[in-house]
C-alpha cells in the first residue's frame, strides 16, 4: 500500500482484479459532459464544480472555458474524481489532503485508477492495489473508510448511461450553442 499524501515512495503494484471479470470500455477523448451533467453524475453542485475547475482541483480534460457563453466539456475520467473528491469529501478528509491524492490520481492510467481502493484514517489517504493491503491497513488500525474506483466507476457509467454527450468539436468548429453566445456572435459580426 502507497501513502498517497508522500507519492515519492515507490512500491510494486499488484493487480487487484475487477469484481465479476467485468472488462473497462475504451474511453472516447472527444465526447465529454457539459457541467450540468457532470454535477449530476458526480453527485455534487454547480458551485462546487466551477470551484475546483477554477482552483484547479479538477479540471476538464476535454474542453475548459474560455470565457462568457463558453462550455467546460468532462471526461468520464474527470466525473470519476469528482465523485471520488466528492465521497473524500463527505468522510472529512481536507481539501489540502484530497488535492494530494488527486495529483497522485492524475499520474495514473485509467485502467490503473479501476483497480484502486482508497483508504483514510482521516489524516492520511492510502492506496490500496489488492484485499491484502486494505486487511493490512484496517488491521495496523490505519483504515476507518475505503473508496473502491472501480465500484464508483461503475455508478459514474450508470448514471451517465441516459445522459446526454457532446463532442469537443461541436463548439471548436463554430457552432454556437447557449443563447447568449449567439446574441453576442451575431453582434460581432454585425460590427465587422
Amino acid at each position: 500500500m502507497t501513502s498517497v499524501n508522500s507519492p515519492a515512495k515507490a512500491v510494486p503494484q499488484r493487480v487487484q482484479p475487477m469484481l465479476f471479470g467485468d472488462t473497462l470500455p475504451d474511453l472516447d477523448t472527444q465526447t465529454g459532459y457539459r457541467g450540468p451533467i457532470a454535477c449530476k453524475a458526480a453527485g455534487i453542485t454547480y458551485r462546487q464544480l466551477d470551484y475546483w475547475a477554477r482552483t484547479g482541483l479538477v479540471e476538464p480534460s476535454i474542453r475548459g472555458a474560455k470565457g462568457s457563453g463558453s462550455q467546460r466539456l468532462y471526461s468520464f475520467r474527470d466525473i470519476l474524481v469528482l465523485k471520488v473528491v466528492k465521497r473524500l469529501l463527505d468522510t472529512g478528509v481536507t481539501l489540502q489532503q484530497i488535492r494530494t491524492a488527486i495529483t497522485f490520481l492524475h499520474e495514473r492510467g485509467v485502467e490503473d485508477l479501476a483497480q484502486i481502493t482508497l483508504m483514510s484514517d482521516g489524516a492520511s489517504v492510502y492506496e490500496c492495489t489488492s484485499p491484502d493491503e486494505v486487511v493490512d491497513l484496517v488491521q495496523g488500525g490505519q483504515g476507518v473508510f475505503g473508496i473502491a474506483v472501480g465500484r464508483v466507476w461503475r455508478e459514474v457509467e450508470g448514471s451517465l448511461a441516459q445522459l446526454p454527450t457532446d463532442r469537443a468539436s461541436d463548439e471548436d468548429s463554430g457552432v454556437v450553442v447557449d443563447e447568449l453566445a449567439k446574441r453576442r456572435a451575431a453582434r460581432r459580426a454585425a460590427g465587422a
